[in-house]
């Protein structure tokens, strides 16, 4: 599995906007999941947060190798729809990060430069 991943992550619905955000994901689903099919992306978990008092409390984790990644974001359709998420969802982001074999790759290198 690929240790590279995107969290696009969202706080709530913009008040009056929920219908719009329901469809929205629905759609992104729909997205997410064709560009899995093509072999785009890897895998991706849609996340639902239990209630925690924070603006975080939902988000997609969507893995890929990096250049797959790279080329995602730089897509017309990926633009469109963070933009689309943008106007709809408060507290919107897309973060980049690793997970897996990649997390200790960081982490050795994180110890290097504190030993220094």
């Amino acid at each position: 599995m690929g240790s590279h991943v995107i969290l696009f992550g969202w706080n709530r619905s913009v008040p009056g906007r929920e219908k719009v955000s329901a469809a929205l994901f629905k759609e992104f689903v729909e997205y997410l999941g064709g560009l899995r099919q093509k072999g785009a992306i890897q895998t991706f978990d849609a996340v639902f947060l239990d209630s925690h008092g924070g603006d975080l409390n939902g988000f997609f984790l969507i893995r890929a190798d990096t250049a797959k990644l790279d080329a995602l974001v730089a897509t017309t359709e990926w633009i469109t729809y963070i933009t689309r998420a943008a106007v709809n969802l408060q507290n919107t982001g897309v973060i980049r990060g690793v997970t897996g074999d990649e997390v200790m790759k960081r982490m050795a290198i994180w110890t290097s430069v504190i030993s220094s």
